[in-house]
Order: structure tokens, then C-alpha cells, then sequence
């Protein structure tokens, strides 16, 4: 099993998380509130830990949980704690209305956290086409993830897949503003055709 840092104490933080410790992972939870830190910890059992905001993340897989307008400044206050660290940008980029991205054409928010972070840090964009919620019920849901060094992937795999969920790969990290355009889509569809957020985008293979 692997060590697990998750940076951020919201709905997707717990949802990781639980399913996390239930896999045998050990879990290292951490956010500016040491208390509510302290709080999701206990509640996630299993032996997870609060960690202290800013120092080197006890966990090789280090969970980005926090949203996207605090995602690189998150990164920048890291700085070199984070290198040799896997970094899994689980954000969305979508606008306050949810009608467009707030990246420029031809970049996504998991590249902005690349760019940010140290040289020897691997970036993969994942978990953001999964509704919080949804993850939290339990069950087979596939995640979708991306990013460019091949070893990093095989990491972000194994562990999704240690949660009872399917890792699909959708291609380098340049594919990650595709993944955060999918996560707008799902929102919309919400909103509109679907008419609920409890459902899921997978992949149904035939033939």
C-alpha cells in the first residue's frame, strides 16, 4: 500500500480519503485549520494523521484537494517540499456561472500547478470527472486521469485501482484541459439534461 497526503479538508478531501483508509493506505490529511484538520482525521480512523500546512508531505502521492483558484498558490507556499512528490490535481477550472474556463485556450490548471511546482515534481490530473459526492456512496466508478511521466501514471493507476475504482488514460498532461472542459460538461449536464449531480461519465467498451 502507499502513503497518501491529501492537502485540503473538503467534501472530495473525505471522500479520497475514506476511501483511502478503507484500502489500507496510510493517510496524512492537512489544511490551514490544524483543528478541522485534526477533526477529518479522526473521523477517517484507520490510523490517518493531521499533517502541519507547508512542511514536506509525509506521503508520496500527494492529493491536491483544494480548488483551482488556490491550487498554484497552494504549490508556490510548498515549493521545494513537493519535489520528487507525485501531485494529483483533482480541480476544476470552470467559471463562477459554469458557462466556460477560466484557463487560457491551450493550457489547464493541472499545467499551471506543473509549471509552479519543482522541476522533479510529476503532475497528474485526475479525480476531477467525479462528482464528491458520488465517490463517497462506495461502488465502481471509472476516473479518468492524465499526465506526462509514464511512472507517475502507473502510480496514480495502481492506487485508484486500489480503491475499487477503474483508471482510464486519457494521454500526457496536455490532455488535462480536455478532462477539466469534461468536468465543466458534467456540471452543465447537471444543471440541464440530466436535471441531478447523481451520476457518473464513464466508459463503456463494446464489441
Amino acid at each position: 500500500m502507499s502513503s497518501i497526503s491529501i492537502i485540503g479538508l473538503g467534501g472530495m478531501a473525505r471522500a479520497i480519503g475514506a476511501r483511502a483508509v478503507a484500502s489500507g493506505h496510510a493517510v496524512e490529511v492537512v489544511g490551514r485549520d490544524e483543528a478541522k484538520a485534526k477533526d477529518l482525521a479522526a473521523a477517517l480512523g484507520g490510523g490517518a494523521t493531521a499533517g502541519t500546512f507547508g512542511t514536506t508531505p509525509a506521503g508520496d502521492l500527494v492529493i491536491l484537494a483544494v480548488p483551482h483558484a488556490g491550487s498554484v498558490p497552494v504549490v508556490t507556499e510548498y515549493g521545494d517540499t513537493l519535489a520528487g512528490k507525485i501531485v494529483v490535481d483533482i480541480s476544476n477550472t470552470a467559471n463562477a456561472d459554469a458557462t466556460g474556463l477560466v484557463t487560457p485556450d491551450g493550457t489547464s490548471g493541472a499545467q499551471e500547478i506543473a509549471e509552479a511546482a519543482p522541476a522533479s515534481t510529476h503532475v497528474v490530473k485526475a479525480f476531477n470527472t467525479v462528482f464528491g459526492h458520488v465517490l463517497a456512496r462506495g461502488g465502481s466508478l471509472d476516473v479518468l486521469f492524465a499526465g506526462d511521466d509514464a511512472q507517475a501514471k502507473a502510480s496514480v493507476s495502481a492506487f485508484v485501482e486500489s480503491l475499487g475504482l477503474r483508471p482510464l488514460d486519457a494521454g500526457g498532461l496536455e490532455m488535462a484541459r480536455w478532462l477539466e472542459g469534461a468536468g465543466l460538461l458534467m456540471i452543465s449536464l447537471g444543471r440541464h439534461g440530466a436535471g441531478t449531480f447523481d451520476f457518473s461519465l464513464g466508459v463503456s467498451l463494446s464489441g
